[in-house]
């Protein structure tokens, strides 16, 4: 990993070279521990990377961009912060793919919460990279998207999208805009909604398993 600029780790493909990658981008205040667990039960073909986010917090955990607390307990994103680490993904990616045994056409995203947020600004600012997106308990964020994105061919992707109803850290609310936004960019997508809080159900991984195999 020595090369690489983002810390991750990786399980390697069943095969040996051109392996479709599924690379993974936790949670705010996680690490690349977390969606990692998922290995395992995903399909053996995939060369699996698991980010760890690039801002450390305190005494634990890391986060692709800080949230902050207004008087009114309102809370605010660092879009600036967040839109550098969207690209820090992105030239990731070009990193992985020379040093790696993957296809650099069969690139799939796979995110919860804040990386979910990442994962969409990243397959929507550089659609040429990405084929697949899982977007597990996030939202569409459109001022961390590079501008002029409606512009380009975003025909090849496709997203599944997840959330919980009774989510208490990002509402539901939120990420119901998405299916409207993708259905409006003409963008393949899936959405669906499973009775849990800020996770990821048995039946919603399932579903979004089954969804992947189907894709790469």
């Amino acid at each position: 990993m020595e090369n690489l600029s983002l810390y991750h780790i990786t399980r390697p493909s069943s095969l040996q070279e051109n392996a479709p990658a599924l690379i993974m981008f936790h949670g705010y205040g996680s690490d690349e521990n977390d969606l990692f667990s998922f290995a395992s039960e995903l399909p053996k073909e995939l060369f699996i990377i698991s980010v760890r986010a690039p801002y450390q917090m305190q005494p634990f955990g890391n986060a692709w961009y800080a949230i902050n607390f207004d008087a009114d307990q309102n809370k605010w994103s660092y879009d600036e912060q967040a839109k550098t680490s969207r690209d820090k993904i992105s030239n990731f990616i070009d990193e992985a793919i020379n040093h790696y045994p993957i296809d650099k056409n069969n690139i799939n995203l796979l995110g919860f919460s804040q990386g979910t947020i990442l994962s969409y600004a990243v397959a929507l600012s550089y659609p040429e990279k990405i084929k697949n997106v899982i977007a597990l308990s996030g939202y569409i964020n459109l001022d961390i998207i590079s501008d002029g994105f409606q512009k380009k061919d975003l025909s090849h992707l496709s997203f599944y999208c997840s959330h919980g109803s009774v989510d208490q850290v990002i509402p539901v609310e939120w990420a119901r805009r998405t299916p409207e936004i993708l259905k409006n960019l003409n963008i393949d997508h899936v959405y669906e909604e499973f009775p849990v809080g800020h996770g990821v159900a048995p039946q919603n991984f399932y579903a979004f398993k089954n969804w992947l195999a189907d894709k790469i």
